[in-house]
């Protein structure tokens, strides 16, 4: 079967045909249908050692396709099915070859009204966002004050922008193509777009607030600044480093303004809120919203793709056809 593999961590990824035994071992294989295209998958495809966990490895940390065989009581041959995270495309092979083995303990059914198309395009990105969203929403409420959603054109962000607009937050969107995704943007609901630089650059640990909450994905001195400006009471959700990991603050924003910072996880998260979070994607998420956002392209295409979505080239969400 024809597999994107990274050979050697600090090596790029190449096509290449490999074998059932190759895949490793799990209770149940899945004929991969979709997957996605995903800021670490970039990495990945340039065989970053800090995303490659071991080599050989297939990334691509997103799959949606059909159960092949199961040794699981969970599942059966002809089931709908989705993963993300769980370590693929990291620790062990992922979603960017014709068939996947893995452990039916992480597995997701496809929920119903979602095409598996569909399930690709939310991916991990939009998973990552509805973990967000549901953290987030714990703490601030519709009309509490305005919502931030950093990296806004980005997967995470672009999905976090759609679901927060659709519960009726009003959201701004925070890009580094303002100007150029503008329009994108305020389609996906925010009701105000800023550049990227007003919250990028080096600042005071606390600031005037302007945020009732907020959604991260940049990390660094963008976070920093969030946090800063974020009002009494508010919680900001992190989930990525696009600018660094680094958090150059202080405790001054959580002691004087009882501001909370959220981590999000993805890869680890436990089936249980794996599922609710997807039940939520389903009947949260404007599916016709989400169609506009993403663009498609073969297993063949992915290996080209990968520095394009590092270096802030892709808006959206990049479903990979893994069939072709």
């Amino acid at each position: 079967m024809r597999a994107v593999v990274v050979s050697e961590k600090g090596r790029p990824a190449v096509m290449q045909q490999v074998d059932r035994g190759f895949l490793g071992e799990g209770d149940v294989v899945v004929d991969v249908a979709w997957s996605s295209l995903n800021y670490k998958d970039g990495m990945a495809l340039a065989g970053d050692p800090g995303i490659v966990r071991t080599a050989p490895l297939v990334p691509g940390i997103d799959l949606v396709g059909t159960v092949a065989e199961s040794s699981s009581a969970d599942w059966s041959p002809g089931d709908q099915v989705l993963l993300n995270g769980a370590g693929i495309g990291e620790s062990r092979h992922g979603g960017f070859a014709e068939q996947a083995v893995v452990d039916g303990g992480s597995l997701v059914a496809v929920p119903p009204g979602i095409s598996p198309r569909q399930a690709a395009a939310v991916g991990t990105a939009g998973f990552t966002a509805m973990l967000s969203v549901l953290r987030l929403e714990r703490d601030v409420r519709p009309g509490d004050g305005e919502v931030v959603v950093t990296g806004a054109a980005g997967g995470v962000g672009s999905v976090a922008i759609a679901l927060l607009s659709g519960l009726g937050y009003s959201v701004t969107a925070s890009s580094g193509r303002a100007a150029e995704q503008r329009d994108y943007l305020t389609g996906l609901g925010a009701s105000t777009v800023v550049d990227r630089n007003e919250l990028a650059g080096p600042g005071r640990p606390v600031q005037s607030a302007r945020w009732a909450g907020g959604v991260d994905s940049v990390g660094s001195h963008t976070l920093a600044n969030v946090l800063a400006q974020t009002a009494w009471g508010g919680t900001v959700a992190a989930c990525g480093l696009a600018q660094g990991s680094d958090l150059p603050t202080t405790v001054l924003p959580f002691i004087l303004r009882n501001v909370t910072l959220a981590g999000v996880n993805s890869v680890d998260a436990p089936v249980e809120l794996r599922r609710e979070a997807w039940r939520r994607l389903a009947s949260d998420l404007d599916l016709d919203l989400l169609d506009g956002l993403t663009t498609e392209i073969a297993l063949a295409d992915v290996v080209e793709h990968g520095p394009r979505i590092v270096e802030g080239a892709v808006r959206g969400r990049v479903v990979v056809d893994v069939r072709r």
